[in-house]
Formats: structure tokens, sequence, C-alpha cells
């Protein structure tokens, strides 16, 4: 199972997701997550979902502004369309969203748990404590706006929801998983995604459970006896007792004990691997692995194509289509370590709002048809254009690990735009 810590700054974007940009997201999510449905089940599905940078990943290559809170919001829309009317066929049912539709959860869940038989009291209970923690327990400036609860045949689950903080335009966005879950209020997240805002008040960290009882205990005090003894500290500077200093040497405060030197260094080893989406609209090169970058345009320009016969055969089909198709691949096969840098997976479809470049519909229409030809075909048996996709990214993978083929990140973009027109290239403000 993916299991990844950290967080990623996600800038506030206003606007809509325009209807033509949105049907497409929902063919080409839908047909992802089927794939990966057919070739690692359901677990794996809700694993994906469950990684925050997988997440940001797969919205980028739906063309959605690879690194805006938007993301989270059309990506989950998309999935509710398309996965609820499969619902009895996939075994997966996306529950909630946005405002409003994020206060239907538990009538939806219960709904859901009277057809199938699941314990619909255990999964409305889920989702109202993951709510309750993220907007209470972890006061980290975020206010909830958006909730999803994405939920299997077998009763499975993966939480996907998301807080705003308006004076900073920042989104901060949660994943939760019943996965190993093993308590709601002792460190449950999967991971949390947002902006870093410095110390936060999170009372669901292992390491917080001292605090929880002592909260428990004084909450039973009397309230004139409270007074009083707050009264005696006020003029005391005790808040250095209470809180990490993030900027100092752990090993060097004296009011750190050594069990919490500990879990502070394990800490910080874990948020080496957080991702933290700059609020620049444009894709620049430094936010892609312009290694991987260029394998996957080797795979797709360079390459022998014969590899890739079946997929060729295809009316139409082009380079382009492989690059695109070749990022696909990789949403779809890759490891957690492939989505380090979402912005690289923009390169498949653009974004909606011209960054890195306009949404080609033309490619964006062959990767659907093609994707959805390979699966269609592979339900009766015939592998070949299946077979065709994974070899894309695994022949993806040989080209890095032999030579570093730096793509030409200036270049590539002119092409993209060059081309645009020709590939009926769009944007949000058409």
């Amino acid at each position: 199972m993916i299991k990844r810590s950290g967080y990623a700054d996600l800038p506030l974007h206003t606007g809509i997701v325009p209807r033509w940009l949105a049907d497409r997201m929902m063919l080409l999510g839908t047909e992802i997550v089927e794939s990966i449905l057919l070739n690692y089940g359901k677990k794996e599905v809700l694993a994906r979902l469950s990684d925050p940078l997988w997440f940001q990943s797969f919205g980028a290559v739906l063309g959605m502004d690879w690194h805006s809170s938007g993301i989270t919001t059309s990506v989950m829309y998309a999935l509710k369309r398309g996965l609820n009317p499969r619902a009895k066929e996939l075994g997966l049912y996306v529950c909630g969203g946005r405002g409003k539709y994020s206060r239907k959860t538990p009538d939806e869940l219960l709904a859901l748990s009277d057809a199938s038989g699941l314990d619909g009291n255990r999964l409305v209970n889920a989702s109202k404590l993951c709510a309750k923690v993220d907007g209470s327990a972890v006061q980290d400036g975020f206010q909830l706006y958006m909730h999803n609860f994405v939920l299997s045949s077998e009763g499975d689950w993966v939480i996907v929801q998301q807080g705003m903080n308006t004076s900073e335009r920042t989104a901060r966005r949660y994943h939760w998983s019943s996965e190993n879950l093993r308590s709601f209020v002792e460190a449950p997240h999967t991971a949390v995604t947002g902006e870093n805002q410095g110390k936060i008040l999170n009372l669901t960290d292992s390491d917080a459970a001292t605090t929880r009882s002592s909260i428990l205990t004084l909450s039973h005090e009397n309230p004139d006896q409270m007074i009083r003894e707050i009264a005696k500290i006020s003029g005391q500077d005790y808040h250095k007792q209470l809180e990490f200093d993030f900027d100092s040497d752990i090993g060097e405060s004296k009011e750190v004990s050594q069990a919490e030197a500990n879990s502070f260094e394990e800490i910080q080893i874990r948020n080496d691997r957080n991702c933290i989406m700059p609020h620049h609209h444009d894709v620049r090169a430094q936010d892609v692995n312009l290694n991987r970058l260029g394998s996957v345009l080797a795979t797709a320009y360079e390459r022998n194509n014969s590899d890739f016969e079946s997929l060729l055969l295809t009316p139409g089909l082009g380079p382009r289509t492989l690059q695109s198709l070749t990022l696909v691949s990789e949403v779809i096969y890759g490891t957690p370590s492939r989505f380090n840098d979402p912005a690289r997976f923009s390169f498949a479809h653009g974004g909606k709002d011209g960054h890195p470049f306009p949404v080609p519909c033309r490619i964006y229409d062959e990767s659907i048809r093609v994707l959805g030809d390979s699966i269609e075909k592979s339900k009766l048996g015939y592998n070949d254009k299946s077979e065709c996709i994974r070899r894309l990214h695994q022949t993806q993978i040989q080209i890095e690990s032999k030579c570093e083929p730096l793509a030409d990140f200036d270049a590539t973009i002119a092409r993209e735009k060059a081309h645009s027109a020709e590939w009926g290239g769009r944007t949000c403000m058409d």
C-alpha cells in the first residue's frame, strides 16, 4: 500500500472547470481508475487516492491546473460522475463533495449500507470523526469546505477532504484511509497536504496522548479553580515548555525530553518528503524532473516504434499521443517515488489555464479512445493494447536508467504551443 506523510502548498484558485474539460476528465479519470482496478484491485485504487502526491499527479495528467487547490474538487467530482453510475460493476462509490454536498455524506453512506449490507453506522461514524479531527482536533488555520468518502464494496474506504485559509489564500488537503487504521485520535492520517503555517495544535499526534489526557482532566475541574491557577502563571514565560521550536537544534533544547527529541527527529525525516507547491502559475524547469521528462519524450519520439505496434495501428495515433499515453501509463503503473514532481504530468494534456500549454483536445480524445479500447479488449482476453500501454512506462524506465536524456524544457513547450491549434488547444479563457 502507498503510504506517504507530508504536506504541499496548494494556492487557492477561483473559477470553474469548463464543461469541455470536465467531461474529458470524467472519461479519462474513470478509465485510469478502471485500469488500476483491473491490474491491481480495489484496495490499490484506494491506496493511490490516499497518496497526496499521486493524487496531485493524477489531477495534472487530467488537464487541471498542475498546482492549485482546484485539483481536489475537480478530480473528486469527475470520479463521482464516472464511477457512481458503474458502482455495481466496479465496486467503488464516491460520496459527498463540496459545501452542501459534503453534508449529504451520512445519508449517502446509510443508503449504500442498506443496499450492500455494510455497517452504515460505522461508516457514518468514520466520516464524522475524520471531519471532526481535521476541523477541530488539528487546529492549523484551515476551514474545511469539502469532504469526499470513497467506499469499496468490501467496506474499505478513503476520505479526501480539504480546508482553506482565506487570509493566506492557501488550501490544505487531508487524506485518510481505513487500511491499517488503528485509531482516529492517535496518528490517524495517511497524509496531510497543504501549506506549512509553522506551529500548529495537533491533538491527534501520538506524542499528544498526555496532552489529551490532561485536557480531559481539566474539563472536569471547577472553573473558579481553573481561573485562579491561570492567574498564578499569567505573568510567567511558560510557553517555551509547551512548544517545540522548529528552528532550533533539538539536541540543545533543555525543555524537550529525549523521547520527544527522538520523535521530533523522526518528524523531520518524514517531512523531507513533503511537496511544496509554488504559487506561480506557469510551469518552470525547476518544477519537473528533466531526466524523467526527457525519457518520456524519448519514448514517444525516438524509440523504435515497432515496440508499440498494436497501439500505432490505431488510426491517427502518433508520437504526440504516445507522449500523453506514456505519462498516463506512469500514473497507472508507477511506484510512489515517481510522483514527487506532479508538474511533469501536465505535459500529458496541458492545463486549463494554459500552463504549461493549452489542453490539446484532439490528443486528449485519442488518449481516452486508446486507453478505453485497451480496457474493453482486455476484458475479452485481448491484452495486446493494454500490454503496449504498460510497456510505455517500462520503456521509459529503461531509457531513464541507461542514460540521462534531459529534456530541452523551453523547446518542448515551444513545440507544444506551435502545434496547439493543430491539436485543438483550449484554455478556460476561450
